[in-house]
């Protein structure tokens, strides 16, 4: 493992991160705020509660939860698709490093700013609700192995895509219909039986349902399902990233 490449190119993201630091961060978490606003202010006031849970603190996992889906595929995504678009991309591929470090370099600056950005928006919750974490640690565990998942998805978007409209179709077409069907603003048994069982046929369903046991002990299907779902997202996309480099697919064109 060259350690040294997986640190070059973590850095060099995490600068482009920190040099565009309103873009990357701020306008995120101002959208985040408008959430709550607007489905905690307003939609709170009609909803009191969800399973003994105040609707405003209710909804701030599923809010967290949007944006590391949001921002991990998006990241990642752009990260190894502008060196393909500059023409750079051969000089990691000529360079003594192997798939598995330049991954673990644009994956983990991509998981890494998501995080950032989750931990914020958490901060900024607690000027709108009194949110409390029941299990801090499996918060912190699911929070980061979610922003992992969906960085290497992001990742593949990024080598599969061939221009900058692919690149933005998989994100709004796919991860964010399956983020709001995920129960991000509501629980799964709060719908009609046919429609629960529908629902639960989302795998972004179990990240969300995961996320918020961590919160409030409260989980819509067993809190192993949601770290099984996790961790086969995780090895499928590794799977899918190692043949993509041995093959040469979409990296030589």
């Amino acid at each position: 493992m060259n350690w040294r490449s997986v640190a070059a190119i973590f850095g060099h993201e995490m600068a482009r991160f920190f040099r565009t630091i309103w873009q990357s961060l701020a306008s995120p978490v101002l959208s985040t705020v408008l959430y709550f606003v607007v489905f905690g202010a307003a939609i709170g006031g009609r909803i009191q509660s969800v399973e003994g849970v105040p609707y405003g603190a209710f909804i701030v996992p599923g809010l967290m939860m949007l944006t590391v889906l949001q921002q991990s595929v998006s990241n990642a995504s752009f990260g190894i698709y502008f060196p393909k678009f500059s023409g750079t991309i051969y000089e990691y591929l000529v360079a003594p490093t192997g798939w598995v470090e330049v991954t673990l370099g644009f994956v983990g600056a991509a998981a890494t700013k998501a995080v950032l950005i989750a931990l914020v928006i958490l901060l900024t919750s607690f000027w709108f609700n009194g949110v409390h974490i029941a299990h801090p640690v499996w918060m912190l565990a699911f929070l980061f192995l979610t922003a992992l998942a969906f960085s290497l998805l992001g990742f593949i978007i990024g080598l599969w895509a061939k221009n900058f409209e692919q690149l933005q179709i998989v994100p709004m077409m796919v991860i964010t219909p399956l983020v709001f069907l995920g129960g991000a603003f509501y629980s799964a048994s709060m719908l009609p039986p046919f429609w629960e069982g529908v629902a639960k046929l989302n795998p972004v369903l179990y990240l969300i349902s995961g996320f918020r046991w961590s919160f409030f002990g409260l989980a819509d299907v067993p809190v192993g399902l949601s770290l099984f779902a996790v961790a086969l997202t995780i090895a499928i996309c590794m799977a899918a990233i190692r043949r993509i480099f041995l093959t040469g697919w979409r990296l030589r064109e």
